[in-house]
């Protein structure tokens, strides 16, 4: 800030605006890369004890889905199913 209440703005960008925003999304990136690094190590750990990973993921898939939105997915997967007679 120039006087100290008004932002630096050259070129019609404020310089101290712009360096808060790209500081916060660097530390919203690094959040993310350790809650990634989180849940690949409860997936080993569910691994580990025999579950198939796979098939977590399409539950937890699953349960963010609201109940219509999930009963039209499998109407379509049995549809499709049917039409290729991989179910009688």
């Amino acid at each position: 800030m120039a006087d100290g209440n008004t932002p630096v703005n050259t070129g019609g960008v404020a310089h101290d605006q712009l360096r808060s925003v790209v500081e916060r999304i660097e530390r919203l990136e690094e959040e993310k890369a350790a809650t990634a690094a989180d849940i690949k190590e409860v997936y080993a750990e569910a691994k580990g004890n025999g579950f198939d990973t796979k098939t977590l993921r399409q539950v937890v898939r699953i349960r963010k889905q609201d109940k219509a939105e999930r009963q039209e997915a499998e109407a379509i997967l049995e549809l499709y199913l049917h039409a290729l007679g991989m179910v009688e």
